[in-house]
């Protein structure tokens, strides 16, 4: 099934000539309008093409999927990389128009993370936990919008380990130059989502081939850091609109630093009683007064 998830448009070309009238009809809507077609209900799908909602189903059970969520789901991985930022605006007039985008927002991101708490691998989520409570350097990277999450995990890790850097990717050479060390006993944590970035890929592949563990963080088993990552953890992101939904990998994340934070308890009880003087004495916060409250 994964070679032909792989393969699904190639698929479509060379049977489509075998295919019904009516599976025919929803072949070409889908290698013509794939933008479109990866985000629409079976239902939808059906009404645009002019089809019955079981002609839909039956069309993904005869291309050998479980049911029509999974080819979507295949739909979906080929499109995510691809979609530009034109096409994803044209995709959220599609799917919102003028109903409530505040709700349809926040609901879609609850059920990001639904999905993602649903699917995580645990086993795979504690030996990653594991692996970071006893790193010797911990470089984290991530470009465009997953930056923001690379330092937040950062922002976070500076207090929970010893050496903790985010690595710059302003320029290929420059990043080259900061993860030139890197080796056994160290670890990457590289944050991508679709369209991911490539930089991330080829530190990626830089830290692996050089002995250094990867953590990935990414969106599914077929990302480009799949190959290069020692612990994959998948988080959805499925896009609602042109910009990126990163509530599920942010919430994820938190998990991470909770859990390596626990396991490192007594190193982060002394630091953020360090912190908490430093930040007293230069009176880095605003204090209120009693009456305040």
């Amino acid at each position: 099934m994964n070679e032909q998830v792989q393969n699904i448009f190639s698929v479509l070309e060379s049977r489509k000539s075998t295919f019904s009238k009516g599976h025919r009809k929803i072949a070409e809507y889908i290698i013509e309008h794939y933008d479109k077609a990866a985000f629409m209900t079976a239902a939808k799908m059906g009404s645009v093409v002019g089809v019955s909602e079981s002609t839909v189903v039956r069309f993904a059970t005869e291309l050998g999927f479980e049911g029509y969520p999974q080819m979507q789901r295949a739909l979906k991985g080929y499109t995510s990389n691809r979609l530009t930022s034109v096409q994803r605006m044209d995709v959220m007039n599609e799917q919102i128009g003028n109903d409530d985008i505040l709700s349809r927002t926040l609901n879609f991101d609850i059920e990001q993370i639904r999905k993602t708490l649903e699917e995580i691998d645990k086993d795979e989520f504690r030996r990653t936990v594991e692996e970071l409570s006893s790193a010797r350097n911990v470089y984290v990277i991530g470009a465009r919008s997953a930056a923001v999450l690379a330092r937040y995990i950062v922002f976070y890790f500076n207090i929970i380990v010893e050496n903790c850097k985010i690595i710059h990717t302003t320029s290929t050479s420059e990043m080259f130059e900061q993860i030139l060390h890197i080796g056994e006993g160290d670890i990457m944590i590289s944050v991508s989502f679709p369209r991911y970035s490539k930089h991330t890929v080829k530190a990626s592949k830089f830290a692996h081939e050089h002995g250094a563990k990867v953590i990935a963080i990414t969106d599914s088993q077929s990302s480009p850091l799949a190959p290069y990552a020692d612990h994959l953890l998948i988080a959805h992101s499925d896009m609602s609109s042109f910009a990126d939904s990163i509530v599920a990998p942010m919430s994820l994340i938190n998990a991470l630093i909770s859990a390596v934070g626990m396991n490192k308890k007594n190193y982060v009880e002394k630091n953020l009683g360090y912190l908490e003087q430093i930040w007293d004495e230069y009176e880095v916060f605003e204090k209120s007064d009693d009456q305040d409250y």
